[in-house]
């Protein structure tokens, strides 16, 4: 039986399309804005758009960030999207200084010089690092189409499984057992997108 999928509300952004399509896929997918009501949920969401710098901050103050981090150390399914997927990382450049989570290894750097800022496009993903069995992407066709919003992306690092070609390869996902990643919006990027979010509601109901 599935249960909660916790979608983080540290009042930044909208979240509500990333909470809808889980919603769309049959999940038991809820914002949640009060630490103590994620206790009983079986994996947890972490979305995010805006700055790096009042995300990390919104996200503190909110109390939230134990939330995240307690999950992670539970082993539960977790989805960082966009300045979430960033959040897990040890820093960012946008604002230097302020502490990400230090779930994955790495910092956020600026996109490639020569390019536009931000990448407002959809792209197109290719993998990287060793296949890997099921996963986010499991399942999912060859080079799918993705919808980007971002300025900056987390460096490549041994938990990259996916990169866009944006003046040079771009992260766009990585995964660290349980903890997946994505800088580009799977809720905005139509049957791809919900594909991939089907592979963490499989993940959240054990399957």
């Amino acid at each position: 039986m599935a249960g909660l999928i916790a979608v983080l509300d540290y009042g930044i952004g909208n979240l509500r399309s990333a909470e809808k399509a889980l919603q769309h896929l049959g999940a038991d997918a809820r914002l949640i804005a009060d630490p103590d009501e994620a206790s009983t949920a079986s994996a947890v969401v972490l979305p995010g758009v805006g700055a790096f710098g009042r995300c990390a901050e919104a996200l503190r103050s909110s109390g939230l960030d134990r939330v995240a981090l307690e999950a992670v150390r539970r082993g539960l399914p977790f989805l960082g999207i966009c300045v979430g997927f960033q959040l897990l990382y040890e820093g960012s450049d946008e604002a230097p200084g302020v502490v990400g989570l230090g779930v994955l290894t790495g910092t956020v750097r600026a996109l490639p010089v020569g390019v536009k800022h931000p990448q407002m496009q959809w792209n197109q993903l290719q993998r990287h690092g060793p296949d890997r069995t099921g996963g986010l992407l499991g399942a999912i066709e060859a080079d799918p189409w993705v919808y980007f919003v971002h300025s900056y992306a987390p460096e490549l690092t041994g938990d990259t499984t996916a990169t866009c070609d944006y003046g040079g390869p771009v992260v766009a996902a990585a995964e660290r057992g349980p903890v997946w990643g994505t800088q580009f919006h799977p809720e905005k990027s139509g049957r791809n997108g919900l594909a991939i979010l089907a592979n963490f509601v499989a993940a959240a109901r054990g399957s």
